[in-house]
């Protein structure tokens, strides 16, 4: 709605002429709507399973009624700027000149017909709507101060890093499973490695911080990322092209051909291949055909998955390990953990170690992106919040992760940070399940876009859209809801989701209406549901 009030504003401008009761209807609709939208915010505060059902019913037939008011809004704008195009001042076109006018004055009396006629329509939805609900004031202020990316948060990750994997015992432990180092390293067979673990604990993490520690003893190497809906050929492709095959008919294969094609690519190369967060037995077994036993060269291949039934088809032969992936020990979560909230060397203030000890049994028991998340809800904006709100938030947490639990409560933690952001915020984070999984998300081809759907408000400093955009982008990057992607010189150019954030704001945009994906999962659309917004995953959906 935040986008549909402010062409209710340029509707009403004066060069649109509009007859004085339909500009009096649009006033009274704008006015109407600024209440809602108030109200929404309020509503919008609230957990979905915490609220009213009536409350929910009422909030989804307004988020309806002002998608379908916004149509009517664009089709007006579009329909009445484009008739104004001047042609152009010659003699020969005297006559066409005026003849093209004369549509167009037509054309122009016709649509504010129209838009009155559905101006008057949508006033007595709106009427009905507004008669089953009480109308709620609250004003939520809108940021413009300009907003930097945290200082500590690259150390940050570089120290999640390090605790996860880097120059601790748990790539060294990969490493000697792939008897890359000691006395195993004359052993030239292909050497297979699976690491398990459930989500958030860092496994994508530590197998790239083994891949850029040993990928220059390999004569080729690639690192493809899988995910939970993977298309096998597309997979395929991105081995092959990782690996440098740069072959131009790669998609007319089908995968039968790309596998017979990647098999001959590595029958005599010393490869590195980590194939990063699968899901599914029957597409390993698929890819599997392409790595042949036979490769006498001590070429490896590293796989990361959260079943461990996945792991065990990863890992058929006597050479070949398995790696199961452990938390984080306690001394490295409260470190983690404090080192987000209390940058500073003085560490944790005494008022507020039990709390964070409570906090941290319950957020994930050693799970990094718990406990990096959980952290940045409670240093929001580089300011520790009050301890009240540290009180609030454990109250709300549930019982810790658990392996059989860890997607249930893993949201549940997520979500808090989510409720936690501003209602604009939250906008911008929704709009990222348009993106599969795994996209490397350009920063700002994204801001633009955040601005064409309207979701960045001006504010009254007169700061441009693109700036506000910006200061969006980096406020979900301090609250690490999205991870940033540095370039050569250290700046932020992009961004990463977590497969975590991304399943819960899949979710969130599904129950919001706000965009419909077609990812091959075998979500059918309701025939009944408005698409606002379409993401098309898969090319091959019908």
């Amino acid at each position: 709605m935040g986008s549909l009030l402010p062409k209710l504003g340029q509707l009403l401008m004066d060069e649109y002429n509009l007859h004085k009761r339909v500009k009096k209807d649009v006033e009274f609709l704008r006015k109407e709507l600024e209440s809602m939208h108030a109200a929404l915010i309020k509503v919008g505060e609230v957990p979905p399973d915490q609220l009213d059902g009536q409350v929910k019913l009422w909030a989804d037939e307004v988020r309806d009624l002002s998608y379908n008011m916004e149509d009517v809004v664009d089709k007006f704008l579009v329909r009445v700027d484009g008739d104004g195009i001047q042609l152009p001042h010659d003699n020969s076109s005297r006559f066409k000149e005026l003849k093209n006018k004369m549509i167009g004055l037509f054309k122009k009396a016709k649509n504010h017909h129209r838009i009155a006629d559905a101006v008057k329509e949508i006033k007595e939805q709106l009427q009905e709507v507004a008669a089953r609900r009480d109308r709620n004031k609250v004003v939520v202020p809108n940021p413009t101060e300009p907003i930097t990316i945290d200082p500590c948060l690259r150390a940050l990750y570089a120290e999640a890093t390090e605790l996860v994997g880097i120059y601790g015992k748990k790539d060294q432990e990969l490493m000697r499973l792939l008897s890359m180092e000691g006395d195993d390293a004359s052993k030239n067979r292909l050497k297979k490695v699976s690491v398990v673990g459930f989500g958030g604990l860092g496994k994508t993490t530590l197998a790239r911080a083994v891949y850029d520690k040993i990928k220059g003893d390999f004569d080729c190497r690639a690192f493809v990322p899988v995910g939970q809906n993977p298309d096998m050929k597309k997979v395929l492709r991105d081995i092959l092209l990782d690996l440098g095959n740069p072959q131009s008919d790669l998609a007319m294969l089908g995968a039968n051909q790309l596998i017979k094609k990647l098999h001959e690519f590595l029958e005599n190369r010393r490869y590195l291949v980590i194939i990063d967060d699968i899901w599914d037995e029957k597409l390993w077994e698929g890819i599997s055909f392409a790595f042949s036993n036979r490769n006498n060269l001590g070429s490896r291949l590293i796989t990361t998955t959260r079943d461990f039934d996945v792991s065990k088809s990863c890992c058929l032969s006597a050479d070949d390990s398995i790696y199961k992936m452990k938390s984080l020990s306690t001394d490295d979560s409260r470190r983690l953990f404090h080192k987000r909230i209390f940058p500073d060397a003085s560490g944790c203030p005494s008022e507020f170690q039990q709390v964070s000890e409570d906090i941290l049994k319950k957020c994930g028991g050693g799970v990094p992106l718990a406990i990096i998340t959980i952290a940045s809800a409670l240093a929001s904006g580089q300011v520790v919040k009050p301890k009240s709100e540290w009180d609030i938030l454990l109250q709300s947490l549930g019982s810790g992760l658990t392996e059989d639990k860890s997607l249930e409560e893993m949201r549940r933690i997520l979500s808090f940070s989510y409720y936690d952001l501003p209602y604009h915020l939250r906008t911008c984070l929704l709009y990222l399940c348009i993106y599969p999984e795994d996209s490397v998300i350009d920063r700002d081809r994204l801001i633009w876009k955040w601005v064409a759907e309207g979701f960045v408000h001006q504010g009254n400093q007169g700061t441009s859209l693109f700036l506000l955009g910006l200061n969006y982008f980096n406020q979900l990057i301090n609250r690490s809801m999205i991870q940033p992607i540095h370039d050569d010189i250290g700046q932020v150019c992009s961004c990463r989701v977590h497969d975590m954030v991304l399943d819960l704001i899949c979710n969130l945009s599904h129950e919001a209406k706000f965009v419909n994906l077609l990812d091959g999962t075998g979500n059918i659309m309701s025939s009944q549901s408005n698409v606002r917004r379409l993401s098309l995953h898969n090319k091959n959906e019908d």
